[in-house]
């Protein structure tokens, strides 16, 4: 069974196999996490994004690259959908973390960091956005065995863990 924490800090920072990338559809780099992964992995993300994904990825979509300088071993990269540009359908946000855990049992991974994809700047409502992480995570059938889901303020880390821990209490 997978074990699932809330995690208050930075995901660039997080001591795990994989951390998940809220990517853009173009997969170079951007703001947010995306910028935040980018600057602190290092060049060698970039250049692997654009070796392994000349032509981006499509909304709903995983993939991965190597950490770079990062402490983790792979980036996996997913594009949430950009609910402020009215990409609404909650089954593309559900498909970037089934995604992304199909691509970490694919690697091997045992440990992962997500952020809440899509709650940043793309502006899907946080409470759904955290809604469909907690569920998502807790119904996947993955050898994952430890899953992180890193909230950088508080107030967005207590909603998490209150998610979570209503998830367990199930």
């Amino acid at each position: 069974m997978t074990r699932i924490i809330a995690v208050r800090g930075d995901i660039t920072e997080q001591q795990v196999d994989a951390i998940v990338n809220a990517a853009n559809n173009a997969m170079r780099g951007g703001g947010g996490v995306d910028g935040a992964i980018h600057r602190a992995g290092g060049p060698e993300i970039l250049r692997e994004c654009i070796a392994r994904f000349p032509d981006g990825l499509a909304t709903g979509d995983a993939g991965w690259t190597t950490a770079g300088d990062l402490p983790a071993r792979w980036v996996i990269h997913t594009v949430g959908p950009n609910f402020a540009a009215g990409e609404r359908d909650r089954s593309l946000l559900v498909s970037c973390y089934r995604g992304s855990l199909q691509v970490a049992d694919e690697l091997g991974v045992r440990s992962v960091a997500f952020p809440l994809i899509s709650a940043g700047v793309y502006a899907w409502p946080k409470a759904d956005a955290i809604g469909a992480a907690v569920e998502t995570l807790a119904a996947a059938d993955t050898a994952v065995a430890e899953v992180r889901i890193v909230a950088f303020d508080p107030a967005t880390y207590a909603q998490v863990a209150d998610a979570v821990a209503a998830a367990v209490a199930r």
